[in-house]
């Protein structure tokens, strides 16, 4: 589950022990936090029928419609994949190269890109995923970008081959028997297509490493985050496409981000 904010006035009234103790006994780690954003949000039989979503495991940001991320509050829609907070490294690692121009590929709501264009307003960003309901909502989150619905570079506009700075991949890398043991809230409400990486997590990481020379300028660098298990393999996998590949953990975030050059 993402991290929660607190809220720094939160609403108070006799019924709050009650909604936090049934989010707590439904499995909420933080029912407060999220008792708070959803007083905020409703009242009356609409909080009530956010209460009872939520209890049936429905991700907060799916019934709130948003998500804060790296500062920033991004529109999210019920049945699309939600940011997770550990993402705010690979987004971060990709500002902090400087990019003149940023692709954020399987970009769900755009939420590296997002960072990126805040970040770095000078950058040409563009953004792709092939879910139109994820796409729409990076519409929504990227208006100063080019967002683009397809298979990986498919809709990718063709000028930016050979000169892309930044790659940014958050493609999924959930093995496939492992989808079963995820939380019900993304196991049974955000798409299997943004979490399912097939046998060892890595298929859309070959797909994209295949292509991503072609993408990228001299200098350019691919990222992708990455689960701890499939370090050793991404890295030989970089290699493999003539890219010079690195790894970089943020304990705090439990995040791992292969970055890999092109000489």
């Amino acid at each position: 589950m993402s991290s929660r904010h607190r809220s720094t006035q939160p609403p108070t009234g006799p019924d709050r022990h009650t909604l936090v103790t049934r989010l707590w006994t439904a499995g909420c780690v933080f029912a407060e936090e999220e008792v708070d954003l959803l007083l905020g949000a409703a009242s009356g039989p609409e909080l009530a029928e956010l209460l009872e979503r939520r209890v049936a495991g429905e991700p907060l940001e799916h019934l709130l419609g948003r998500v804060d991320f790296c500062g920033l509050r991004l529109a999210v829609a019920a049945g699309v994949f939600v940011p997770r907070q550990r993402t705010a490294h690979l987004a971060r690692l990709a500002a902090d190269l400087a990019p003149h121009v940023a692709v954020d590929l399987c970009c769900g709501v755009g939420a590296v890109a997002a960072v990126v264009a805040a970040r770095r307003p000078d950058s040409r960003v563009v953004a792709a995923d092939m879910d139109p309901a994820a796409v729409a909502c990076a519409e929504r989150n990227l208006p100063g970008a080019e967002v683009c619905c397809g298979d990986l570079f498919d809709p990718l506009p063709a000028d930016l081959r050979g000169r892309v700075d930044v790659l940014a991949v958050n493609a999924p890398y959930v093995p496939t028997g492992e989808l079963a043991t995820m939380p019900p809230e993304a196991r049974d409400h955000e798409p299997w297509l943004a979490l399912d990486g097939g046998p060892d997590g890595l298929d859309v990481h070959r797909r994209v490493a295949a292509e991503a020379p072609s993408w990228l300028r001299s200098g350019g660098h691919l990222l992708a985050e990455v689960g701890e298990p499939q370090v050793e393999a991404a890295l030989a996998l970089l290699t493999s496409v003539g890219l010079v590949p690195r790894v970089d953990h943020d304990e705090e975030l439990g995040a791992t981000v292969v970055l890999a050059r092109r000489t």
